[in-house]
């Protein structure tokens, strides 16, 4: 009897992750490195799963495809998934969760520290031969800020937003939650707007949403001190990127540091990426790419498909 076909579209996006859970599978699987949107249909012409992280799989294409049966997501959103043409069509679809958690909290902190300790500042410094030439023991060109005593704001309170908090804890912040706006407080929240208000770092931790789109945009800046940090590890869109870059030109706000873009990858004359500036941070979508973190996440995906593999066959 034949086995099932897997099709991997976009292998590539794991990097140099171990596949070996999927290869261990009573599965043929096919990886390609990448997909286009071209390509996706006569790829998976004869699979009966396909597994994606970011490549788009639409209800056009869904259709088309009355072989396939399960839909394994390399990734916690699924916005590239017409979830709910697959469940017309009797796709399983599944994606996988908390696999970064420690992943994606270390890099917000390590975001964090880049902009409040200058220690690539300081080691370009030293490079450039000025610690050498200091007529101090010490090079004080940079200024530094400690976060012990300063106020966190978490903006979505999920499995990463308290794991950043905790973190955050450990160094001696104080941790506020952010309500979602529009709605009455829950207890232990604060109110959207008194939030960035009281803040001296913004974490964004929440989905994006229809309703969420620019959550943080120039009304939102107004209201942060102009001492703040803005870092966003979640979703490009939840912040208006052309705001952001006018509220640190415009000194109305500290720094910021994206490790997402509304485009990823972002195109050469991006708005962030042609005119940088120097209290922007940007990372390429890396927070949730530690080794271990996408070592757990084939490890998950392999799981979930040897489970439904599993109930096929009863």
């Amino acid at each position: 009897m034949a086995l099932p076909h897997a099709v991997f579209l976009d292998a590539g996006s794991v990097g140099d992750a171990d596949l070996s859970p999927l290869h261990q599978l009573a599965i043929e699987l096919t990886l390609f490195a990448e997909t286009k949107p071209s390509q996706v249909l006569a790829r998976l012409q004869d699979a009966t799963i396909a597994i994606v992280n970011k490549t788009e799989l639409t209800a056009e294409v869904m259709q088309q495809l009355p072989q396939l049966k399960y839909i394994a997501v390399t990734a916690t959103g699924l916005n590239n998934i017409d979830v709910a043409a697959a469940r017309q069509a009797g796709i399983w679809v599944q994606n996988v969760q908390h696999y970064a958690t420690a992943s994606v909290a270390q890099h917000v902190f390590a975001l964090l520290l880049q902009l409040t300790n200058q220690c690539q500042a300081y080691q370009q410094a030293i490079r450039d031969g000025r610690w050498s030439q200091s007529a101090h023991f010490c090079l004080l060109d940079y200024p530094m800020i400690e976060l012990a005593g300063k106020t966190l704001c978490i903006i979505g309170y999920g499995t990463l937003g308290q794991a950043t908090a905790q973190l955050a804890k450990a160094f001696g912040m104080q941790v506020i939650i952010a309500e979602r706006p529009g709605i009455a407080c829950r207890p232990n929240r604060v109110a959207f707007d008194k939030a960035l208000t009281m803040a001296d770092v913004i974490s964004l931790h929440c989905p994006l949403t229809q309703q969420n789109h620019h959550l943080i945009s120039s009304a939102q800046l107004r209201l942060m001190k102009p001492t703040a940090i803005v870092i966003n590890t979640a979703r490009g869109a939840l912040i208006d990127t052309q705001a952001l870059l006018d509220a640190l030109r415009s000194e109305t706000l500290y720094a910021a540091a994206l490790d997402v873009l509304d485009t990823e990858p972002p195109p050469a004359d991006h708005p962030a990426l042609l005119k940088p500036h120097p209290r922007l941070l940007l990372s390429p979508h890396v927070a949730w790419a530690t080794a271990e973190a996408r070592a757990r996440l084939i490890q998950q995906v392999a799981r979930d498909l040897s489970q439904w593999l599993s109930a096929q066959s009863i």
